[in-house]
């Protein structure tokens, strides 16, 4: 819609006295709020009213308003349910968003076959199963079914039981010849050609099941019985895979902790914030038992009340999931509690209950899931911290080494060959201390032959800032380019030799930009920097340096990485492939054998014999080829 065609006065007048969903659009018609009225005439007019009460956010988000649209539902659930759709499908700008969307993983009994089967699943249907999670972690119920395969034997392929060897009177040899690789690791009792019966393949079933709700005492005391008469019986290589699989039951035992004899499904939810960071922690609980847990981030939570942000979670999260529970706890009281109750009820199909405890055991669950959302923040912030130190602290501390102002991106060279073969150059960005890979650039040397690194540097310099020099020309008429971006600061992978060289060239274009060198030791590590004609010392445990050391490490592994590209598409060619008798084997062979291809040039045949794998025929070979190259005028 052109907004400048938007009449808002007229249209506050029109909306309607109904509940609905309200849509809020910028001028380049981007949906940057949506909102639930239970009248809309109300509730839209609201924004626009003048008023002390609006919070920053809010003021904020209706001066962006170029023109707002509506949609009349017929009750205050309809607009509950497509206001949580479009905030899911548009992201909204202004709407407190739930940041993760992750489908979890339920384990899957089908107990509605005549052969039921076990396995995975990540979505829950309304069949003949029985759904046990969810779990947070796909490892664990992948652990969990190896585990049920081995002890119960289950099948968890989808084959139909074959009737001409199941029903033919075929012998157990012949049957056990048609089994798959899973019977013959133990780990299915191959129901699908009748080597076991249905009643003892349906207990094994039902023990499994005892097995997912929990009852794991049962199957405990078997397996220590069953190692503890094979020990005696001297069967000691039975005895220890039993012990094994009684070790990995009591693990799985001792993961699920038993919280509530009620023995019911409900999810914790709690919460906690520090400044606009914002965490939600779930406990799983099903069965009585924590199953799992698992945190959440919020966004766009700057002065959002904390019961807005719960109220936000649970629609955004429990429209995604496939399961829900009979009660939701939830620290606070929330808008709309009875009415997002309804909608989780339509949801899974009877009653479920949102509560805010006060004490008892509830309660204590409750505050058990804030302490570990504030440990999870404190982490995450602890993290942000350190990762400040080491991007943006680490260019302030390089600041003041320099003493220049106003460093943000930043540009490292480096240039790659094989004993002066086929150079190539590299450029890596950082911007505030981090690296900016869409900004990468790769050169390959067109004007420099053999190992010339500081000529080849002059080349990838002088491209690269004629480039930007181009490209900033052409934005002025409204193009846009991708060298125009020029650095604050240039770093060179070496002292004064390198440093004079990016001068040279910048000073030619005309550039005023500050270079500075990375000078090695001996070890070839980083010693210091050299800026306008002075080496500075560094400190090894300085954030700077370890910025620094990255830089060069990253340039370097961009070049070597480009190089490496290059030679495996074949797109790096040897003088030595234009020789007679000379293959990549003898290429390679010479390359390792001498330090240039001047050396090589030099040699004569018997040096050039004693290269592995070269013969006389190749030696004279490449020895002419040199000789008849150099006379060519």
């Amino acid at each position: 819609m052109n907004s400048a065609l938007f009449d808002l006065d007229e249209e506050l007048k029109k909306l309607p006295d109904k509940p609905g969903v309200y849509i809020m659009h910028d001028e380049d018609d981007n949906i940057i709020y949506v909102g639930k009225a239970v009248i809309l005439k109300n509730r839209v007019r609201s924004y626009f009213r003048d008023s002390t009460g609006k919070s920053l956010k809010i003021r904020t988000m209706v001066s962006k308003i170029a023109w707002f649209e509506y949609v009349v539902t017929d009750s205050e659930l309809e607009a509950l349910v497509l206001e949580n759709n479009l905030i899911k499908e548009n992201q909204p700008k202004y709407n407190t968003l739930l940041k993760d969307d992750k489908t979890y993983p339920y384990i899957k009994v089908t107990i509605g076959e005549d052969y039921p089967r076990i396995f995975m699943t990540r979505k829950v249907r309304k069949d003949n199963a029985r759904y046990y999670g969810p779990y947070t972690s796909a490892g664990a119920v992948k652990d969990t079914i190896e585990l049920l395969c081995k002890l119960y034997k289950i099948r968890t392929c989808t084959n139909k039981y074959n009737s001409d060897i199941f029903d033919g009177g075929a012998s157990v040899e012949e049957k056990m010849g048609n089994a798959c690789l899973y019977y013959h690791i133990h780990q299915c009792s191959a129901p699908c050609l009748g080597i076991v019966s249905k009643e003892a393949y349906l207990r094994s079933i039902r023990g499994a099941v005892d097995f997912l709700n929990g009852n794991y005492r049962p199957l405990i005391n078997e397996l220590t019985d069953k190692m503890n008469a094979q020990a005696e019986a001297l069967e000691f290589e039975d005895a220890a895979v039993t012990r094994d699989l009684l070790e990995s039951v009591k693990a799985v035992a001792q993961k699920q902790k038993i919280t509530d004899t009620g023995g019911e499904d409900k999810d914790i939810i709690a919460m906690a914030r520090e400044g606009d960071s914002v965490i939600i922690q779930v406990f799983f609980i099903r069965d009585g038992k924590i199953i799992g847990r698992e945190h959440y981030y919020m966004k766009h939570t700057e002065q959002t009340e904390d019961n807005e942000i719960i109220r936000n979670f649970v629609m955004q999260f429990y429209a995604g999931t496939p399961y829900i529970p009979k009660e939701l706890i939830i620290p606070a009281v929330i808008d709309d509690m009875d009415l997002c109750a309804d909608w989780l009820s339509q949801k899974r199909g009877s009653r479920v209950k949102l509560t805010v405890p006060v004490k008892g055991k509830k309660e204590k669950l409750v505050e058990l899931a804030e302490k570990n959302a504030r440990i999870v923040l404190q982490q995450d912030l602890d993290k942000i911290k350190r990762n400040k130190a080491r991007t943006e602290g680490a260019v302030k501390e390089l600041m003041e080494l320099l003493d220049i102002e106003g460093i943000s991106r930043m540009e490292a060279y480096d240039i790659s060959n094989i004993s002066g073969y086929d150079s190539v150059g590299s450029m890596v960005v950082y911007e505030q201390g981090r690296p900016k890979r869409n900004d990468y650039r790769k050169f390959k040397i067109k004007s420099v032959e053999g190992p010339n690194d500081y000529a080849s540097m002059n080349e990838v310099l002088t491209r690269r800032f004629e480039h930007g020099l181009s490209e900033k020309a052409s934005e002025d008429k409204g193009e846009y380019g991708r060298f125009s971006r020029f650095p604050d600061l240039i770093l060179m992978d070496g002292g004064r030799g390198q440093v004079n060289i990016a001068l040279e060239v910048l000073d030619n274009l005309g550039l005023d930009i500050p270079v500075c060198g990375m000078v090695k030791d001996d070890n070839h590590r980083t010693r210091g920097l050299y800026f306008n004609n002075v080496e500075i010392p560094i400190s090894r445990n300085s954030e700077a340096f370890k910025l620094i050391t990255r830089i060069q490490d990253e340039a370097h592994r961009f070049a070597i990485e480009f190089h490496r590209s290059l030679r495996s598409k074949g797109q790096v060619h040897s003088v030595l492939d234009d020789i007679e008798g000379i293959g990549p084997a003898r290429r390679r062979a010479l390359m390792k054998s001498f330090d240039s291809i001047d050396e090589i040039k030099a040699a004569d045949v018997d040096r050039l014999m004693q290269v592995p794998s070269m013969d006389r025929k190749a030696a004279e070979n490449v020895y002419s080829f040199f000789r008849e190259e150099a006379s060519t005028p």
